[in-house]
C-alpha cells in the first residue's frame, strides 16, 4: 500500500477543487505567455521559483513554468528542493512517502532517485518536515499542468551548506530528462521600496552565481546556494525571468501579506540553461569575452567595497566568466599608476579572479595607500586577461633576449621565494629588451647585473581593455 503525503495547503495557498485549480493555472500561464518567455528556446535545466499563495507569487512562478509548456514527454523527472518553515533540522529530508497527492492527482516519488541520495550523510528521512510544508507542495500543481506525468524527488532542506546541497544535486543531475527546481521567496516584510532594493541585490548575486545568499534575503537560501554552486561547476547560465513583490502582484492592500500596510514579500523566478559545448567551445568562449563588461565589473567591485554602490543592476552573466581565468587589474589616477595586482595562473573562475584583483589593486597594493572614495572620479581601470604561461628554457640572458618578443610578451622570472613579472604593457615604458629584463630582475629581487643561476623563465600574452580618459 502506497504511503501518501496528503496536501496541507490546498484550499488556502491554492484552489482546493480540481476544476477551479485547473482554471487558475490556465489563467496564470496564459498571462505569462502574453508577457513573453524571457528566456531561450531550449528547455531550462533548473528553475528558482517562489512559493507563496498563488494570489501573491503565482504570476511570478507562472513566468518560469511557462518555459516548460513544450516539455511533456521530454522531462520525466523533477528534483524539487524547498526550505523548511516548520521543523528545524540539519541536512535534507526525504518524505518517507511513495506519492504526493494534490487536487490534480498523485505524483509518484521516484525510488531510483531516492536510492541515489538516501545513503548520503546529510540526507535523512523526516516525514514531519514534509507534513505541513508548503514550499514544495505549491509547485506540484504547476508541474502537473506543464509536464503531465513525472517522477519526483522531494527534498525539504534544513540548515545545510552549499556543498552538502551540491553533493545531492550531483547525484541526481541526470540528463535532459531531469529538471531541478528550487523553491524560494526573497525578502520578507519590508516596504515595497526597500524590498525592490534588497531583492535587486539578491538577484544580482544569483545572476553572478554567488553562493553566499543569506536566509534573511531568501528563505530558500540553503538550496539556492547549492544550486548556484552547481551552476558554477557544470556550468549553467542564469536568466532572470520575473521579479516582483506581493504588493505588485496582488495589488493594493490585498497585496500586503499579513494585512500590514506596505509590508511585502519579494518574489523572483530564474531559469538556468546548460551551455553548448563543442570541440571548439574554448576558442568560441575566448572570442566572446567582453572587455567592457570586465571593466564594469572591476569598477563596480571597488565601488561596492567603498559603499558607493549598494547593488549592481541584475544582468545575465555569460558563461565564460565562470571558466578559469587569470587577470591583472591596473588602476591609474590622472595617468599615474595607483595600483596593480593580478594572477599569473588560472586557478579560479574568471569572475572571482577579476573581483579579487580589483579589490587588491585598490586597497592592498603595498606601494600605495588604499583608494579613497573621493578619488573615484579620477580613477581609470585597465583589465588584462592573461594567456596560459609558456616556459622558456633559457640558460643565459643573451638567449632570453634573443627569444623575447618586445611589445608582445609578458615575462615571469622566479626562483624559490623570488618572483617578478612585467605585463606586456611595460614595454611602453621600457622598449629596450635589456632594460626590460634588467628592471624585471630587480623587481624579482635578483641582482640587475648577471644572470641568476637556476632562474625559471616563462612568458604569456594578454588581451587588455582600458577605460576611456
Amino acid at each position: 500500500m502506497d504511503r501518501v503525503r496528503y496536501p496541507a495547503v490546498a484550499g488556502s495557498f491554492y484552489e482546493g477543487e480540481a476544476s477551479a485549480l485547473r482554471a487558475k493555472l490556465e489563467s496564470l500561464l496564459a498571462r505569462a505567455r502574453s508577457e513573453g518567455s524571457g528566456g531561450r528556446k531550449e528547455l531550462p535545466k533548473a528553475l528558482i521559483v517562489p512559493h507563496a499563495g498563488y494570489l501573491y507569487s503565482g504570476p511570478v512562478a507562472a513566468r518560469a513554468y511557462s518555459l516548460l509548456e513544450k516539455a511533456q514527454g521530454r522531462i520525466s523527472r523533477v528534483v524539487l528542493l524547498g526550505p523548511a518553515h516548520r521543523v528545524y533540522f540539519h541536512g535534507l529530508a526525504l518524505p518517507g512517502a511513495d506519492v504526493f497527492r494534490t487536487p490534480l492527482g498523485d505524483v509518484p516519488v521516484d525510488p531510483e532517485l531516492v536510492h541515489r541520495v538516501e545513503s548520503l550523510p546529510q540526507v535523512c528521512e523526516r516525514p514531519e518536515a514534509h507534513r505541513q510544508e508548503h514550499s514544495l507542495e505549491v509547485q506540484l500543481p504547476f508541474l502537473q499542468r506543464v509536464l503531465g506525468r513525472f517522477g519526483l524527488l522531494p527534498l525539504v532542506v534544513g540548515e545545510a551548506s552549499a556543498r552538502e546541497v551540491l553533493e545531492v544535486l550531483e547525484a541526481v543531475r541526470g540528463g535532459p530528462e531531469t529538471l531541478l527546481v528550487v523553491s524560494s521567496d526573497l525578502s520578507h516584510y519590508l516596504s515595497s521600496r526597500e524590498a525592490k532594493i534588497v531583492d535587486r541585490s539578491t538577484a544580482g548575486r544569483i545572476l553572478s552565481l554567488d553562493p553566499s545568499v543569506m536566509p534573511e534575503l531568501a528563505c530558500g537560501a540553503y538550496p539556492v546556494n547549492g544550486l548556484l554552486l552547481a551552476a558554477r561547476k557544470w556550468p549553467l547560465i542564469p536568466v532572470l525571468i520575473e521579479m516582483k513583490n506581493s504588493g505588485e502582484t496582488a495589488g493594493g492592500s490585498a497585496g500586503v501579506e499579513g494585512g500590514l500596510e506596505d509590508r511585502v514579500v519579494g518574489y523572483a523566478s530564474f531559469a538556468f540553461y546548460e551551455t553548448e559545448k563543442g570541440e571548439d567551445s574554448a576558442e568560441k568562449e575566448s572570442q566572446e569575452v567582453d572587455g567592457e563588461l570586465l571593466l564594469t565589473l572591476a569598477r563596480e567591485e571597488v565601488e561596492r567595497v567603498l559603499g558607493v554602490r549598494v547593488s549592481s543592476p541584475p544582468r545575465t552573466t555569460p558563461s565564460w566568466l565562470y571558466s578559469p581565468g587569470a587577470t591583472f587589474v591596473t588602476i591609474k589616477e590622472r595617468g599615474a599608476l595607483r595600483g596593480c595586482i593580478g594572477s599569473l595562473e588560472a586557478r579560479r573562475p574568471l569572475l572571482d579572479d577579476l573581483r579579487a584583483n580589483a579589490r587588491a589593486a585598490a586597497f592592498e597594493d603595498p606601494r600605495f595607500p588604499p583608494v579613497g572614495v573621493e578619488e573615484l572620479p579620477a580613477l581609470r581601470f585597465e583589465v588584462s586577461l592573461l594567456s596560459p604561461t609558456e616556459e622558456l628554457p633559457v640558460a643565459t640572458e643573451e638567449e632570453l633576449l634573443a627569444r623575447l618578443r618586445p611589445g608582445t610578451d609578458g615575462l615571469v622570472l622566479s626562483r624559490g621565494s623570488h618572483r617578478g613579472t612585467f605585463l606586456p604593457q611595460v614595454w611602453e615604458d621600457l622598449p629596450d629588451p635589456r632594460d626590460f629584463v634588467r628592471h624585471l630582475k630587480a623587481k624579482a629581487g635578483f641582482p640587475p647585473v648577471g644572470w641568476p643561476e637556476g632562474v625559471a623563465v616563462s612568458r604569456y600574452t594578454v588581451k587588455k581593455w582600458s577605460e576611456a580618459p
